[in-house]
């Protein structure tokens, strides 16, 4: 085939997108800014955690590496709700037998490198920054980030999938008509950790995801093989109760005596962890198109980074691969078409998934403690059980299926408009069990 591909970026959406175009006989080559993370030891709970769904699985099974990748995931049923009196509530994520699954991300991203890197035609290359791309000849400028020697090298596609602050695109964003915008939540995020116990057990049921709603804050927690878990605590910067006011190890004690009182014994290095971890900001990236003729694409984060409040930025990443391999099957090697349709098609199911993304927030902070808003999923899922052809919960058609992204939100929107005559009723705490709200529901569809 000869044709020479360019991948920028080799984290876990570029080097799966590897093995997806070394498949089909294409001789890739895929370039890293950092060193080889594989030589670097991985903590657990010093890098936050991922949650594997359908659309990520599918891709993964599409070149064969689904159970490979199974042997270090964790499956999680449902959300568990902490109150600030430490009472629980479980709520399902799914039917019987759906899960969601914790998997580490260094973890998997160092997993990924091993399965393509034995592949005879791809080739990684580390420490090497991309300066810029030219656009008629398709050469990029590297830059080693140790030695700071440029060099320059011709390919025949290049993929950019070096993440939100990507370079691939940031040279795109200088072609005439690219659209491009960031939007920064007022929230950021710092890593904690809970430590197994003495014999290597789960403090908490590692088959959940763990949940302490707070209103403008919360925390979580995913499990690691090792018997940890993962947590990140999502606060704002700024505020009275914020990142900004954390200034001292007693302001924290404090802070989670408060707030977070039931994790204080299952966090015996808090203090330390709070102020060793970085706090990191929360973007979502938007643009369009997605490519520049039949020679630049990007995918992943350096075409849609999103908030991670679904569980969906690695799973909207790796179902990129599978369009994008779905096209090739379409296409054949008209690298025109596959381009113009991936960019044209995928942009909405972008932006659908960062729309939902960002309100999913507002759900796991607020309404995951409202009596309201769980009797509202009550009655979701008795509907759905007994008319399954009729209703599927927003959150299974983005997490259980898949149905496009921009189909799920409006369906979704949809059935909200739905609910929330039923859950106007003044008496719905009454009668949400009745054959009368059950008919309501199927006659408002």
């Amino acid at each position: 085939m000869n044709e020479k591909i360019a991948i920028i970026g080799a984290g876990l959406v570029g080097s799966l997108q590897a093995i997806y175009l070394a498949k089909r006989g294409y001789d890739v080559e895929v370039y890293e800014r950092r060193p080889d993370l594989r030589k670097a030891e991985l903590l657990a709970g010093k890098s936050i955690n991922l949650a594997l769904s359908d659309r990520g699985w599918k891709a993964l099974d599409g070149v064969g590496i689904g159970d490979e990748i199974r042997e270090m995931a964790i499956p999680m049923n449902g959300r568990m709700m902490h109150d600030k009196d430490g009472n629980l509530t479980y709520q399902a994520y799914g039917k019987e037998g759906q899960a969601i699954y914790s998997v580490s991300r260094g973890g998997l991203n160092q997993r990924l490198m091993n399965i393509a890197e034995p592949y005879e035609n791809i080739d990684y290359f580390f420490d090497l920054k991309c300066k810029d791309v030219n656009l008629k000849s398709n050469e990029i400028t590297f830059q080693h980030t140790q030695t700071k020697e440029k060099t320059t090298k011709k390919f025949d596609r290049i993929f950019g999938t070096d993440g939100a602050f990507s370079a691939v695109r940031t040279r795109l964003q200088k072609t005439n008509r690219f659209n491009y915008s960031q939007f920064y939540l007022e929230h950021g995020y710092k890593e904690l950790t809970i430590p197994a116990n003495e014999d290597g057990s789960h403090k908490i049921d590692k088959n959940c995801l763990h949940i302490w709603p707070r209103g403008e804050f919360m925390l979580i927690a995913l499990a690691n093989l090792d018997g940890s878990f993962t947590c990140t605590l999502f606060f704002p910067f700024e505020g009275k109760v914020s990142f900004e006011s954390i200034k001292t190890d007693s302001d924290v004690i404090d802070f989670f005596s408060e707030y977070f009182p039931d994790v204080m014994d299952l966090m015996p290095n808090l203090t330390e962890d709070y102020f060793e971890n970085p706090t990191s900001s929360l973007v979502t990236v938007r643009c369009a198109p997605w490519h520049y003729s039949d020679k630049v694409v990007l995918m992943g984060d350096a075409s849609h980074a999103i908030v991670p409040f679904y569980g969906q930025g690695m799973n909207s990443g790796f179902e990129d691969c599978t369009v994008f391999n779905q096209l090739m099957e379409k296409h054949g090697n008209n690298w025109d078409e596959i381009f113009k349709e991936f960019s044209r098609d995928r942009i909405k199911d972008g932006n659908a998934i960062a729309d939902l993304a960002l309100r999913n927030f507002i759900e796991m902070r607020d309404l995951t403690a409202d009596p309201m808003f769980l009797l509202q999923k009550k009655i979701e899922r008795k509907i759905s059980d007994k008319h399954p052809d009729k209703w599927t919960p927003l959150y299974s058609q983005v997490t259980f299926s898949h149905e496009p992204y921009s189909e799920a939100l409006a369906n979704g929107e949809r059935q909200d408009s739905i609910m929330k005559q039923v859950m106007d009723r003044h008496d719905i705490f009454d009668v949400w069990d009745s054959d009368e709200i059950e008919n309501e529901i199927l006659r408002l569809l």
